[in-house]
């Protein structure tokens, strides 16, 4: 079970601190159990510091307290504290990523049956893409809409997500997607081929949660070959 530590203190020299921290994630690399941690500044009190140190469970965070460089830096620690720091041990019970959801909820809508769905839940009204296929950046909800359409007026497409990693306000899918040419698609006729192709897309996320900007890296010249249109230039 992942497992928390909420680490509250008071101090007017968080510099310091943050310097000795960096220290300490220096001598103990390739040691440390840690996975993800984060320090914020209490808006109404800039003395207030806290802490969240995420472990892949307890046990790991006990192995991570007995290293010994872990009982310097924290006497360290307390000598710039105004006061005792203080410690929440959690063990989690729900644990959310938000972006990875709105990833995912993108890709089934954009293969959604029946009719495109407008996206205005999931893409903000002034999202950027850029994709190696245009020479120009798609903008706008509507334009992006259009673009998709096109795409469905040409494939049925499915995809599956392989690896899906989300940090701070970016996420970055590689996924695989089949499909049947059924329509045209950039001047080339319907050819009713099954066709594969892999990519990756990066997603940025504004302050309210909506995707904002979208890059795409696909095999583009592997999907041309399986629809033929390199047969010629391949003789």
């Amino acid at each position: 079970m992942t497992f928390v530590q909420l680490i509250e203190c008071r101090t007017s020299r968080l510099d310091e601190m943050n310097r000795l921290m960096d220290d300490w994630v220096a001598q103990t690399k390739g040691r440390r159990a840690a996975a993800h941690a984060l320090v914020g500044k209490d808006r109404s009190d800039a003395s207030h510091i806290v802490e969240v140190v995420e472990f892949p469970s307890y046990e790991e965070a006990m192995r991570n307290s007995n290293l010994p460089e872990t009982d310097t830096v924290f006497q360290g620690i307390l000598a710039l504290c105004d006061e005792m720091p203080t410690f929440t041990d959690l063990d989690v019970v729900r644990d959310e990523w938000l972006a990875e959801e709105t990833v995912r909820r993108f890709f089934a809508a954009l293969t959604a049956p029946d009719e495109l769905p407008p996206f205005n839940d999931l893409l903000d009204e002034d999202i950027h893409t850029h994709d190696p296929i245009n020479p120009q950046d798609t903008l706008g909800l509507d334009n992006v809409r259009a673009e998709y359409r096109m795409w469905r007026a040409a494939f049925d497409l499915t995809f599956t997500i392989e690896d899906l990693l989300t940090q701070g306000g970016r996420a970055c899918a590689r996924w695989t997607a089949h499909a049947t040419h059924k329509g045209d698609f950039l001047g080339i006729a319907a050819t009713g081929r099954k066709v594969a192709m892999t990519g990756t897309t990066m997603f940025r996320f504004g302050d309210d949660g909506k995707i904002t900007e979208i890059w795409w890296q696909d095999d583009m010249l592997g999907l041309m070959q399986q629809l033929g249109a390199l047969d010629e230039l391949e003789k």
